[in-house]
């Protein structure tokens, strides 16, 4: 099964790194994000990708391009007769990588609808985000995708609060106070698996995943959610970005299920 990566996004919130390289490509413990996602999928045996381009995707072009050279050492051997001899194996060996330019302005939708002609002979395929980590479990995310017979299903986790809730009396006394408490609200991680049929519900440039498609879907009963209580993480600001590196340099990484 193929695994479509939205990485086509500005990244807005937080141009202390996108102004100068796409989200996807932004580093958390020394590789791009995008790395991680790739690396989670792989490890539940997942090894093709469709990476919707957009926002400087020249640069994810290069980063792949170059990666055999960037993580192998080699000989070379200069002149007419130029010719290059990779002297190592990485774990990545035999990632299938498909990089398709989808457009700089093209919504998540339109995205998705642009790489139709990659997942012809699919009958279903998974879908995310170029910038959210997890230690989802894709192969029980499929075994549920498959029960229960519906077009789509999107993984959900408990948000986190930002902020300490207080449960406050009328006398405004704090009865209790809970530091960053779970939301009891499921939101959307991304981690989408789809039947082919979701094309159906695609339309044009202009179209937003997660509104009219998946609205449509839910109303028509055919979106199925797959509770994940563990780990998800979104880096949308720069203060998440650090949390992210924090976590990776203290061994602390929940995502990280590969050797």
């Amino acid at each position: 099964m193929k695994v479509v990566i939205l990485c086509g996004g500005v990244g807005t919130r937080m141009r202390e790194e996108t102004e100068f390289r796409p989200k996807p490509l932004v580093d958390v413990g020394g590789r791009p994000i995008l790395w991680h996602i790739m690396k989670l999928y792989a490890h539940h045996g997942f090894r093709e990708f469709i990476l919707c381009l957009g926002y400087k995707g020249s640069m994810i072009k290069e980063y792949f391009l170059n990666y055999e050279a960037m993580n192998s050492d080699f000989t070379i051997c200069l002149g007419n007769k130029a010719e290059i001899q990779f002297n190592d194996n990485h774990e990545e060996q035999d990632f299938h990588v498909t990089l398709a330019e989808t457009g700089s302005d093209t919504l998540t939708g339109g995205r998705v609808k642009r790489v139709q002609r990659y997942l012809q002979n699919e009958e279903r395929f998974m879908v995310t985000y170029g910038d959210g980590v997890s230690d989802v479990n894709i192969r029980k995310l499929i075994e549920f995708h498959k029960s229960h017979g519906k077009l789509a299903t999107v993984t959900t986790f408990r948000p986190v609060s930002r902020f300490g809730i207080l449960d406050i009396n009328e006398s405004q006394q704090v009865q209790n106070f809970i530091e960053k408490p779970k939301s009891d609200a499921w939101a959307s991680a991304g981690f989408f698996v789809f039947e082919r049929k979701i094309f159906d519900y695609l339309d044009g440039d202009a179209c937003t995943l997660e509104r009219e498609p998946l609205e449509r879907l839910a109303k028509e009963g055919q979106l199925m959610a797959y509770n994940h209580e563990g780990f998800f993480y979104a880096m949308d600001t720069y203060r998440e970005y650090q949390i992210l590196n924090d976590l990776w340099k203290n061994g602390q990484a929940p995502w990280k299920l590969w050797a």
